[in-house]
């Protein structure tokens, strides 16, 4: 569960609602201070029980260098609504729904005037890193380049898996009511006493209480789902995508460890950071390094493509 270390929506950063054919998204949305877009929008997707707020930290940073940036909840997470129909959560699905907001992104505000085809670069963090990668092979929108943000080729592996398999495994099998009563009482009996546990002010704890019970519960265990048996696709992405890859990571990443995704890296032959210090959310426990190497590689993959 990433955790922000604060949910005050920065001055500059709006929430919005983006609308697709595939219908609607929660989002929040930072532009240039002055100035117009003279860079490509950057649309970022979030982990599992995670949510647009676990972007907050750098969206400022994000957008001073010039560019539209969209943080997103995705199908069936905290305030984007869901269904109770899982197979709108199969990664494909998702990774459709991500196409068609960057297709959304591309056709409005925010990009840069003269610069060709219209075309976001794409952050997937952790389990959205495995929907960003479907986005990407469907070819359902124009990428300036993928970030894989503290994700994985397949599984997570080593305790991670465990953990999420001891949680998810009661919730098999249920739906309804049945299945949100069993959502709330992973909540109370295993994640609440675990923030607390680790020094999360109370503040904090009520927002992802309210987030946890506000994601779709069919599509929450979908996603789980995905992360324990999901299929590695580093091979294809390796051989059909033509945008530059980042794999950015924690050095002390406790979802997926670090070296399977130094690994990952060297199969995708990506660009790779280790951002020092840092676990699993890279983008709240290192803002400011987070949003330079993400910069850095984003003007990069600009001058490239040009």
């Amino acid at each position: 569960m990433s955790t922000p270390r604060s949910i005050d929506v920065p001055a500059g950063v709006r929430r919005f609602t983006v609308k697709t054919a595939r219908g609607r998204f929660a989002a929040f949305e930072a532009m240039p201070a002055t100035g117009v877009c003279e860079r490509r929008p950057a649309l970022l997707v979030p982990g599992f029980t995670g949510s647009k707020e676990d972007f907050l930290p750098i969206l400022r940073q994000l957008a001073a260098a010039g560019r539209r940036v969209v943080a997103i909840d995705m199908r069936g997470q905290y305030q984007t609504p869901g269904t109770a129909d899982r197979g709108a959560y199969r990664l494909g699905e998702l990774g459709a729904d991500i196409g068609a907001v960057a297709a959304e992104m591309t056709s409005g505000p925010g990009q840069p005037p003269g610069r060709g085809e219209p075309a976001v670069h794409l952050l997937g963090h952790s389990f959205g890193g495995l929907v960003a990668r479907e986005t990407v092979l469907a070819k359902s929108a124009t990428i300036s380049s993928l970030t894989l943000m503290s994700s994985g080729p397949g599984p997570l592996t080593g305790p991670a898996a465990g953990v999420l398999r001891a949680i998810v495994t009661p919730l098999r099998g249920l739906t309804g009511p049945q299945l949100r009563t069993e959502v709330k009482r992973v909540w109370d009996l295993h994640l609440a006493p675990q923030a607390q546990a680790d020094g999360t002010p109370p503040h904090i704890i009520e927002f992802l209480r309210r987030r946890m019970l506000g994601n779709h519960p069919d599509g929450l265990t979908a996603m789980a789902e995905h992360l324990l048996d999901g299929p590695d696709r580093t091979a294809a992405l390796a051989s059909s995508s033509p945008a530059p890859i980042l794999v950015l990571y924690g050095e002390y990443d406790d979802k997926w460890e670090t070296p399977i995704q130094e690994e990952m890296a060297e199969r995708l032959r990506a660009q790779r950071v280790c951002i020092p210090g840092a676990t699993h959310s890279p983008a709240v426990e290192a803002p400011e390094t987070t949003a330079s190497a993400l910069n850095k590689f984003w003007n990069a993959a600009e001058k490239v493509s040009r």
